[in-house]
């Protein structure tokens, strides 16, 4: 009991940790039109944002298969607060000061997205390697900050600039760079494990020789697809069904969208010790694809909403879920199995919603048709969780 408690302050940075990727994540694109208003920024330039974003966000994924474990969990998370922290003050200031505000704002991106990937490498396996029981419940718990996060960061900024104006919007920009801030200490005093000893882990040749990873590699490329396609069409969904601006559209439909799917992880991480991770996985994505067809083909708005936030809630267990997963059954994994689970689920994310959007165009611009076809990818999440539920007891026994 003393022992866990020592590693609650692990704990509460990681939870911050992910509050702060949710700061990179949603709060620039609050800004857009203050961008395009203030500095004159055209809205193709503005689309490169969060392009960039995401971007570096996979190749930060990609270099810690090579760099995490030599350099060790805690310099490197602690450099993801610092480099966050950095990014929000330089968003608020470079802007201002460079003849380019453009340039300003992107290199700002760059260096909070960086502290984003180091995040979505580095937290999961700080967690998974502290000696709590429940590690799949208490994982689920912890992805769910991130929703908690985005829903935090959405209404809290949408009330400062009730209050105060969105022309103060680079003071909020200074106040959100308090939580890394913060953060760093937290990190840098908390005891962190490492997952496998020096010499314990895995290579990356070894690991892609095991059938089980290109197993988990779909389901985090299926489950990223699925949560960030469907999330995409969150706004629209609120839109129509409530008919409301699209402004209100734009900040209600994410935090619905977010809301569901942080109740869905804080709920498996309450009730985990009483069901199958793998079976519960199963019946949510069936709940997936029926949200994905109830969404887009519902002919009533409310309907389609209703898809929509259901869907938040399905896809929510998806990644904490399979990360549990290839922890339990590879623990030799180490950081780059890690790394590479992250890299595919940030793939899955990124190319997805291009996809459906492209598939919309080529349909007239029917968003429905789009999503519809997109509903290919919570099927294939539902058929590779089948043939897992078969072979998770036959499969690299000697890792089980």
């Amino acid at each position: 009991m003393t022992e866990n408690r020592k590693y609650q302050k692990t704990l509460a940075a990681c939870y911050l940790g992910f509050i702060t990727q949710a700061i990179a994540a949603n709060f620039a694109p609050l800004l857009f039109l203050t961008f395009q208003n203030t500095y004159g920024i055209s809205l193709e330039k503005i689309a490169l944002i969060p392009v960039v974003f995401y971007l570096t966000q996979l190749l930060i994924d990609l270099g810690a298969t090579k760099f995490a474990d030599k350099i060790g969990y805690r310099i490197c998370v602690v450099t993801s607060q610092v480099v966050s922290a950095a990014g929000l003050v330089l968003l608020a200031i470079l802007p201002e000061i460079l003849p380019l505000p453009f340039l300003g704002i992107l290199l700002a991106v760059i260096f909070y997205a960086v502290g984003s990937g180091l995040v979505e490498v580095l937290v999961s396996p700080i967690v998974e390697a502290c000696p709590f029981e429940n590690k799949d419940g208490r994982m689920s718990l912890l992805h769910s900050f991130y929703c908690w996060g985005a829903v935090g960061v959405i209404l809290g900024s949408t009330l400062f600039f009730a209050v105060f104006g969105i022309e103060h919007w680079r003071i909020l920009t200074l106040i959100w760079a308090l939580v890394p801030l913060v953060n760093i200490f937290q990190f840098l005093t908390c005891p962190i494990e490492r997952l496998a000893e020096d010499g314990e882990s895995l290579p990356l040749g070894k690991l892609f020789r095991l059938p089980l990873l290109w197993m988990m590699i779909l389901l985090m490329i299926c489950s990223g697809a699925s949560e960030a396609t469907m999330a995409q069409w969150a706004s629209a969904f609120t839109e129509s069904a409530l008919g409301v601006s699209k402004t209100v559209g734009d900040l209600a439909g994410p935090c619905l969208f977010a809301a569901f799917m942080g109740s869905s992880r804080m709920l498996y991480g309450k009730m985990s010790t009483k069901l199958n991770l793998t079976r519960a996985m199963l019946l949510s994505g069936l709940l997936c694809v029926a949200c994905y067809l109830l969404a887009s083909l519902s002919p009533l708005p409310i309907l389609g909403l209703a898809g929509c936030a259901l869907c938040g809630f399905s896809v929510g267990i998806m990644w904490p879920g399979t990360i549990s997963l290839s922890s339990q059954k590879c623990p030799q994994g180490g950081t780059a199995m890690f790394a590479v689970l992250a890299l595919a689920g940030d793939f899955g994310s990124t190319v997805s919603p291009a996809i459906a959007g492209s598939l919309s165009e080529m349909a007239g611009g029917n968003l429905k048709a789009g999503l519809l076809a997109a509903t290919i990818f919570p099927i294939l999440l539902v058929f590779r969780l089948f043939v897992l539920n078969r072979k998770m007891k036959d499969l690299h026994p000697e890792l089980a």
